[in-house]
This record gives C-alpha cells, structure tokens and sequence, in this order.
C-alpha cells in the first residue's frame, strides 16, 4: 500500500484505522503495482473485447438509431430513430451520439456499434480503481475493479449498445470528482462532479441522479472546510448538474414540434412528460402512460419487472447477475464502519464507506422496490459500489489485523472469514440454480471456501509464506462464481430488447422473477423468453408474458385472440405467434388489422426484437427507394429497425417502441401517403401498452387494411401505398 502521512489521526486502538493520504502527498507505489494494473485492464479489455462482432447488432432498437445519427445530423442532435426524423428514441441521446460517431468513423458494423461500450468498460474498471486507491491504496483499488470488471451483469452491459455502459462510467467518473473535491474542498471538482451526473441524464434520464443526493451529502458532511461554504459548492454544483442536463432539454423543447421529430414514448410530445413520466417517477410508481410493463402496484412490477421487495436483488431473476459479492459488500460495509468509530468530521475512511454504501443502498433500494418496469441488466448500476466496498472493506479489514488493539485484530480476522464463508455459501447457492451447468464448480466454491475460512482463522499461526496463498484461495472463491458466469457471458452471443448474463437459472418466473427475452442460443428453454433468432421460445413456440395466461372464452377451448384477448402478435417466418391477454397489452388493431391474422402472421420483429428481413424482400422494399422519405412504415421501433438496418433506408416506427405513442396521427399518417412520401406499410409489430396510451397506430393498420391490397412475402404482409399517392 501506498505510504505516507495519514489522512487522518489515530492511534490504532481507539476505533479508527489510518489510511493512507492522497496519491499525491503519498510516496510512490510499489513496483509491482503499475504491471498489476496493466494486466487488469489488459484483462477487462480481452473479456469485453473478444469475440463482440457474434453479438450482431445486439439491441436493434439502438443500433438503427445510431445509424440513422450517422446519416444525418439531425437524427444525431434528437437521437432519432430514422434519418427522415420521424420519432426519437424514449431515451436522451448522449449514448447514441458516441456509437454514431463511431459509425460515421468506421462504417455501420458490429463492431462500430459495440467496441464503444466495451471501452467504456475498460475505462470504468480504470476509473474505480483510481477513485479506491487514492484513500485505500492500490490494493483496494485493484480488487474493486476486479469485482467490478467480472461482476456479470458488467461483462454484459459493456459488451452490449444500450446506454448503460456510458451511464455508468460517468457516474463512476463523478464520483472520482466527488473524491478529489472532498480532500481539497475543491469547487472546481465538485461541479466537474454535477456536470458528469447532468451528462449522465443524457445518457439515461432520471436514473443518473439516484447518486446525487449521497454525494451531496458526503460532501456537505466530510469537506474540510466551513458549512457555509460547503453548501454554497453544493448549490453551485447542482447548477452544473441543470446545465449540463438542461441544455438539450431546453433546445427540444423551445423547438417547434413540426421543426423537429416526435419524442418518443411520450403523449404530448414532450421530453419533460417523458422525463417525469414514462421513464422517470413513473419506473417508481408504475404509472408508465404507454408502456407494456410496470403498473405493478404494490409489490407488483408488471410482466417484465418481477416481484418489488427487499430480495428482489437476490431472487431468481436478479442473483445471478449482481448478487455474488452483495452479501459481503454490505457485510464490510458494516464492518468498516465499526471500524472508523467516532472519528474527525473530514475522516476520509468514513467518508469514502458513505459515498460508496450510499450508492449501493440508495441505488439497489430503488431497484428493489419500483414497481414500473425494471430489467435485471440495470444492475450494472450497481457494479462500482460493489466493488469499491469489497475492496475498500476488505484493506481496511486486513489492516486492522496488525494496527489496531488484540480485541479489534481477533473481531477483524473474524469478520473476514466470516465474509468469505457468506460469499462461499451465497454463490454456491447462485451455482445450485444452473445445476446442469458445470455442477462441479459449485463443489469447488463450498470445498475452497472452508479452506479460505480456515487459513484466514489461522493466519496468525501460519508461516509468512503461507499467508499469500491462503489469501488467493479467499480471493479465488469470492470469484469463481461470477468470474464463471461472466466468461459464460463473454461466450455467448446477446441480442434482443433485455439481455441477461450467465447460464438461465431455474425459478426466473414467480417472486422476483419475470420475463426475460432474446439474450441467447439457450434462451429458448425457458417459458416466454427468446433467443438470439427472434423465434419465441427458440423453438416456434408460444410467448406468454407472465401472468397473461391463455383465456378460454371460446367455446371450443381454444385460446381467445383478438382485440378482446389482447390479440396476437404475428411471429417470424417460422409461423410463430405471440399471444397476450387483457392484462398484458393489446396488438395494434387486432388480428384484422393489416394482415396480423392467423393465417398471415405478420413477419419478423415485434416488441422486443427485430429480425433481418430476406434477400427477397429486401430488394422490394429498396426498390425506388430514393422517391420516398420513408421505404416503409410498421407498427413498433423494433419492428422497424430490423427492415431500417437491411436496407440503409428510413422505416417509419408507428407508435414509436410499443406501438403506443400518436406518432404519427392517423390524418398525419394519411398526408404522408397522399404526399407520396411512404412507399409500404409492413404488418407485424409491437403491442399497444396496458396503461392507456394513444389508439393512433390501431388506426392507421385499421386504415391501411381496408384501403389497400395486400400480399405476402416471406411470411410477411405487405401493403403498397403508392396507390394512394396523389398529384
């Protein structure tokens, strides 16, 4: 550990262990550190890096709003999901605009759409570890970015195109601000802080400021300097964060609506509605105007959230992909705590277990009890608290063995084999779900752990040299498990609306579980869930939403479709249908509607993933492309992406993600085809949400489908607007 005059005053017996000072003051780090350190990242590079072009475009939704950016810049401003600037995306851009650049750098490609978010990853891993070491030292930084770069749900989310993987590395990026403004009283730091955070709302709305109340108060408790200039660096910095967040928000919104696209997953047309509603407060209470999730209630969460409550982050679900070290994150928490007693004021050891505690337990306290939607992958948010506080907690732990009195050296080698035999235990119980999955792996995490836990015991009595080796077993076993999964991870392909990590686990429906789709070739062995293909179930069988069981109001007991049931959502080619029930959301305009019948079935994509079209089919709809705006318009983002990114066209998405949004209005909807500005409108596509929402684009297939003949191509229901061209 790095050496130096201490940080903060203490004896080692009254309760407070010394940290070392800031990098800065400190002397230089051993010579083993800098190599260490290379190899982390080297290593976090080649997990995140290796094999990424198997993923294709991963996340269709995004993928063809980054190209669109790259086509043209308004798209790229408004993070629209076509470059005619139809909709945007129900998110803030800022992701968008780092992919498309790199699209616009090195073609539309895989790799061009994915490599960003790996090094973002790498960065992120880079960042913490910087942020741990300068009150911890390199040790604590190491095994924080450790964790954290095999934490599985990372492994995911920096090898996939949703925003999370920016989001994430510029919170960790503000709160290394925070730790540089806290050891200075650094104004200069702390906006730079708010400014990261403000820039994080671009990237995923309200989610980035579950940090700031616990870095606001970290610093107004900790920051060496008087309370009146505490709060005045508070306020100054919550400037930065309006600023740096408000400036797109206050340019979409003095815009005129017919000067720019429409933004999607509001009613209103409005990026404040959608701040506060569809994906900000309404995540928290359900009230989601337009969504196909949520609206859960009371310990609900919808069909794609799972079940609201205290072990949500350990159910069935969710385990897998956070949960391996949370026990001991929490556990070293506590102890660390203990450990820095009644201490100055400005103590950094208190100070840095508060902003990374805070972190973890405001953030995964949301995350437990929102009953809107809520994904597994957003975890990941979780990842750096995780890791900080293993690393920090564990440093501070081994510490104590040789400064602080007999008492504290016995309570500590105590809570450190305890520590390991928790994590033993909880990721052997993590194994147990995939039990056909290398089941010896769980045997060798039970067997290490009881070794680790006795070593640790014994430390005292061991020769030196055996102190090491018994300290790699500890680490060994805390890692196995997720290290596994997260190899399990970087192996296998991801595509689709929800990704998750690891193998499937048993029990992902009932308490805490929920649907989960289109993350991989095995994902089709679990009921409702789909694979990389697009093929509900992975084998042409039904999807059922959990929760939205068949009805049998028929009187021949067949399963009831149609508006009244919720309708049927066409399949692939394969033939394979998508049924829902009332409770899950209606199909827009029902199986009359533009071809979504039984015997037509729509065509590839649907509400959660795409599916590139054939070549077939794609020579039609490229066909006098360059005499439309748009070559075709379906109902859904997704839908639309798939024939978008086939072509290199525009595809209007009706009703924006779930087919929801008025955009466009049927009479809007109707200029468009007189103008001759659409050349086909496609059948298939997204549902109308459960929680009210507009008609509009029920409307428009209803239209569609009485007013123009239809024809089927490769499964898919094709309608000609060209005939309503006029002039």
């Amino acid at each position: 550990m790095a050496s130096g005059p201490p940080a903060s005053a203490g004896d080692g017996t009254s309760g407070h262990v010394d940290v070392p000072a800031p990098a800065g003051a400190a002397g230089p780090d051993p010579a083993w550190v800098r190599p260490a350190l290379v190899a982390l990242l080297l290593a976090t590079g080649l997990l995140y890096l290796w094999g990424l072009g198997a993923s294709g475009w991963a996340n269709s939704y995004y993928a063809a709003a980054a190209q669109a950016g790259s086509q043209d810049w308004t798209a790229f401003f408004y993070g629209s999901s076509d470059a005619a600037n139809s909709i945007t995306l129900d998110k803030t851009p800022a992701s968008l605009w780092l992919m498309a650049l790199s699209v616009r750098l090195f073609g539309l490609n895989s790799w061009a759409l994915l490599a960003p978010q790996a090094l973002c990853g790498v960065a992120t891993v880079g960042l913490l570890y910087a942020a741990v070491r300068r009150w911890y030292g390199p040790v604590a930084g190491l095994i924080a970015g450790l964790v954290l770069a095999f934490t599985p749900v990372a492994t995911l989310m920096f090898r996939f195109n949703n925003p999370d993987a920016l989001l994430v590395l510029l919170l960790v990026a503000a709160a290394y601000a925070t730790v540089r403004a806290l050891e200075t009283a650094s104004s200069r730091w702390l906006v730079l802080a708010g400014a990261l955070v403000g820039f994080g709302f671009l990237t995923k709305m309200l989610q980035a400021f579950l940090v700031l109340p616990v870095f606001a108060v970290v610093y107004l408790v900790a920051a060496p300097t008087t309370p009146g200039r505490r709060l005045r660096q508070v306020l100054i910095a919550g400037l930065g964060v309006v600023v740096a967040a408000g400036w797109w928000v206050a340019v979409v919104e003095l815009v005129p609506a017919e000067h720019r696209p429409y933004i999607g997953g509001s009613q209103s047309n409005s990026v404040l509605e959608l701040t506060l509603g569809y994906n900000g407060l309404g995540r928290i209470t359900g009230n989601e105007v337009g969504s196909v999730g949520g609206g859960g209630g009371p310990g609900g969460g919808g069909p794609f959230s799972g079940q609201a409550g205290s072990l949500r982050m350990f159910g069935a679900q969710v385990g897998g992909q956070i949960s391996w070290l949370l026990p001991a994150a929490l556990i070293l928490l506590v102890a660390g705590l203990v450990l820095a007693g009644r201490v100055a004021r400005t103590d950094r050891a208190r100070a840095g277990l508060l902003l990374w505690g805070g972190w973890l337990l405001v953030t995964g306290g949301i995350f437990s009890y929102m009953s809107g939607i809520f994904h597994e992958y957003y975890t990941v948010a979780l990842a750096p608290a995780v890791g900080a506080l293993v690393g920090i907690g564990t440093t501070l732990l081994w510490q104590a063995r040789t400064v602080a009195s007999r008492a504290r050296r016995i309570a500590s080698t105590l809570v450190l084999a305890g520590t390991v035999a928790v994590t033993a235990t909880w990721s052997a119980t993590l194994l147990g779900r995939t039990v056909d999955w290398y089941p010896w792996l769980r045997t060798a995490v039970l067997v290490g752990g009881l070794v680790a836990v006795s070593a640790l015991l014994l430390a005292h009595r061991l020769v030196r040299r055996a102190v090491v080796p018994a300290l790699l077993v500890s680490a060994a076993v805390a890692l196995a498990g997720p290290a596994a999964y997260a190899l399990q991870t970087a192996a296998t392909p991801h595509t689709g609306a929800i990704p998750t990590a690891g193998p499937q686990a048993r029990g992902g429906f009932g308490p805490g579980g929920g649907g989960r789709f289109a993350d991989g070739p095995d994902a089709g062995r679990a009921a409702g869930r789909f694979d990389g293909t697009g093929r509900p179930g992975g084998d042409g069988s039904d999807f059922r939403p959990p929760g939205a069981g068949d009805r049998t109001d028929r009187t021949d007991g067949r399963p009831a479709t149609g508006p009244a049931a919720g309708g049927q959502v066409p399949g692939p080619a394969d033939g394979g249908q998508i049924r829902g029930s009332a409770d899950v959301g209606q199909v827009p305009g029902g199986p009359a509607a533009a071809g979504w019948t039984g015997a037509n079935r729509g065509g590839p994509g649907g509400l959660l993933d795409s599916r590139e079209p054939s070549a077939q089919l794609r020579e039609l709809l490229e066909r006098d492309g360059d005499d439309y705006t748009w070559i075709a318009a379906t109902v859904g983002s997704n839908n639309a992406s798939g024939y978008q990114l086939a072509t290199g066209r525009p595809v209007m998405a009706v009703g924006g993600f779930n087919g929801s949004d008025p955009s466009p209005t049927l009479a809007q909807f109707q200029r468009y085809v007189a103008g001759g500005r659409i050349h086909w409108f496609l059948g298939g596509g997204g549902f109308r949400g459960t929680n009210a929402g507009s008609s509009a684009s029920s409307e428009i297939a209803a239209w569609v489908a009485e007013n123009f003949p239809a024809q089927t191509v490769d499964g898919v229901t094709l309608y000609d607007l060209s005939s309503g061209r006029q002039g």
